[in-house]
């Protein structure tokens, strides 16, 4: 088998290369939900709370993809302070290469808490990309709810208009209906509820994509933050071995 051949084998068996963008030559933002839902636990207080999952999915996925594209992040919720409140959109870096480490730690040393200003942390997100005149993605990371009055698709509005070529992708997780009762357990109308935020994708050309299982969330990151590239160097260090 030549070498070139060999590389392409190895680049299908990838695991962000099924399903993943065309290219990574656009900056991305992750916008990832830290308010107070993401620490509850299902309402029967069985499993674990949407943080612990979402730690150990960033842990999985995020390192493979850093070595492909420049990667940046925000978080809202409980903000720069811990305080929380709908001013909580915190900027913890703009997009650049080998993120993996300084997402992780900041996910795993994320207390979730406070309300959930969706709408203008994925604007803000925009802003740092500059997305008037540069392409770029944005990764929404929500369990689905706008508590602080923003209107995401007046904003999906806006970007489809505005935007040189921004992408915005919403991964729904464990995304639940509004009015939950006992007898809701298990009903399609409360455990396949939409986020508010997915006519964000739908607007921008995105992919809206749901997670309720740690699987699910590891394959959802790498369908709307991976991409069909691989760096020289793990090529040339996978032929070798």
């Amino acid at each position: 088998m030549t070498r070139r051949l060999l590389a392409a084998s190895l680049f299908a068996l990838l695991p962000w290369a099924a399903g993943a963008s065309e290219n990574c030559t656009e900056d991305a933002m992750v916008v990832f939900d830290g308010s107070g839902s993401m620490a509850e636990m299902g309402f029967n207080q069985i499993g674990e709370p949407r943080i612990f999952e979402a730690r150990t999915a960033m842990r999985r996925a995020v390192p493979g993809i850093a070595e492909a594209r420049r990667l940046g992040l925000i978080i809202y919720g409980p903000g720069a302070t811990g305080a929380g409140g709908c001013n909580s959109i915190d900027l913890r870096f703009d997009p650049q290469w080998e993120a993996a480490g300084l997402i992780i730690n900041a996910v795993e040393t994320l207390q979730p808490a406070g309300d959930t200003p969706l709408t203008e942390a994925v604007a803000a997100a925009a802003d740092v990309l500059n997305y008037r005149v540069a392409p770029g993605a944005i990764v929404l990371i929500t369990d689905g709810k706008e508590t602080c009055g923003g209107a995401p698709c007046e904003l999906a509005a806006v970007l489809a208009s505005d935007a040189a070529d921004l992408t915005v992708h919403v991964i729904g997780f464990k995304v639940r209906g509004d009015h939950f009762g006992w007898e809701s357990q298990g009903r399609s109308d409360y455990n396949d509820a939409v986020t508010v935020a997915r006519c964000l994708a739908d607007r921008t050309g995105g992919k809206y994509v749901r997670a309720e299982t740690l699987d699910d969330l590891v394959r959802a990151l790498r369908v709307t933050l991976g991409c069909q590239v691989i760096s020289q160097s793990t090529i040339r260090g996978a032929i070798l071995r």
